[in-house]
């Protein structure tokens, strides 16, 4: 860590420690006796863990529903709660939350593949990229529909820089649920990446996302598989577990059956495509941090001393030829794998039907 760095670490730690000294119970909802998806209350611990990524305090909970399979995380944070937790975290992989990604770096792709797969449908006038970050989706995207309008919308600031960059035509600052009235009837598509399971009320975004679609539009999401197999394999170390965030995993059957109730007719379902492939890595990753000394971060009482610095350099170097080699087991299994239950992601296009009646 360079002195510029540990002194702001330094600065920040006062607030941060007066924070959490009021607790982090306060961040909780109360504890839900029943699914907020069927209203079971035949529940069960899915798993218990921590925060593994940035290690801030606070234990949390996964519930899995026994009738419907609807997993959440109970008890669920508040909106305090998701901003204390989601703050410091650097933009994800396409620039969702940030500007920095590349949008020509790791996951090209995969982000190609989504544009291919609605070209087979429709050829949109107009699309809406949901949390869209910096919308490098979408400057990828133009490569497949040149003659396809985007549009962004995102509660963060890098949607402005993705209008400054020429990635997208307009972008809406704020939530889908907040915007849909004011969008309503604009798309011919809209797109959800990565997204459903971070919102405290899946359903509410569905039914904004029918509202902002005209008849005959499509919607694609891509969310993570809570029936892979690598989720009961690799248990709290798999990645798109990342506790505390996500607060639904939604099976494929419940979401499905979603849609047609919304009027939807799912036309595509797609598991080896969107399937990331980090789950060895990534667990390897989450594991080694987790053993390492810790980092100097303002959320620890006490300053990392410069042994344990060291130590942590050290551990990180050592762990890097491990971590590559998982990375290369990722890629070299993925094909095989993706077709026997272990894809952790899965696609769905589906089309909205005419107001008052589900299209055929």
């Amino acid at each position: 860590m360079t002195t510029d760095a540990a002194q702001q670490v330094a600065a920040r730690r006062p607030a941060y420690l007066a924070e959490l000294a009021q607790g982090t119970e306060r961040f909780h909802e109360p504890r839900r006796t029943d699914c907020p998806w069927c209203g079971s209350e035949r529940l069960r611990v899915r798993l218990r863990t921590t925060d593994l990524v940035q290690h801030k305090p606070g234990r949390f909970t996964l519930e899995r529903c026994g009738d419907c399979g609807h997993s959440f995380q109970n008890p669920r944070l508040t909106r305090e709660g998701l901003d204390f937790y989601a703050r410091d975290l650097p933009a994800g992989p396409d620039g969702r939350g940030g500007t920095t990604a590349d949008p020509g770096g790791p996951g090209t792709r995969r982000r190609l593949s989504r544009a291919h797969a609605m070209r087979a449908f429709d050829e949109p006038e107009c699309w809406l990229d949901v949390e869209t970050g910096a919308a490098h989706f979408a400057a990828l995207a133009k490569q497949v529909l040149p003659y396809t309008a985007f549009d962004g919308l995102d509660a963060g600031d890098g949607v402005t820089e993705g209008v400054r960059r020429g990635h997208i035509e307009e972008g809406h600052r704020g939530t889908l649920t907040e915007l849909a009235d004011s969008l309503a009837g604009r798309y011919d598509a809209l797109s959800m990446f990565h997204y459903l399971q971070h919102r405290p009320d899946p359903r509410a975004e569905l039914r904004a996302a029918k509202a902002v679609l005209r008849p005959g539009g499509h919607l694609m999401i891509e969310t993570p598989d809570p029936e892979s197999r690598y989720a009961r394999l690799l248990g709290k170390w798999w990645a798109p577990h990342v506790q505390p965030r996500h607060l639904h995993l939604l099976p494929l059957a419940n979401l499905r059956a979603e849609l047609t109730e919304l009027g939807f007719t799912v036309v595509a379902v797609e598991r080896r495509a969107p399937h990331v492939p980090a789950d060895l890595s990534g667990a390897l990753a989450l594991f080694l941090d987790c053993h390492a000394p810790g980092a100097d971060v303002p959320w620890r009482a006490k300053p990392a001393s410069p042994l344990q610095l060291r130590l942590r350099r050290a551990a990180c170097w050592a762990s890097v030829p491990l971590i590559a080699a998982a990375r290369t087991l990722d890629r070299g299994l993925a094909r095989l794998l993706t077709r026997t239950g272990f894809s952790n992601t899965y696609r769905v296009i589906a089309r909205r039907g005419a107001d008052g009646h589900e299209q055929d």
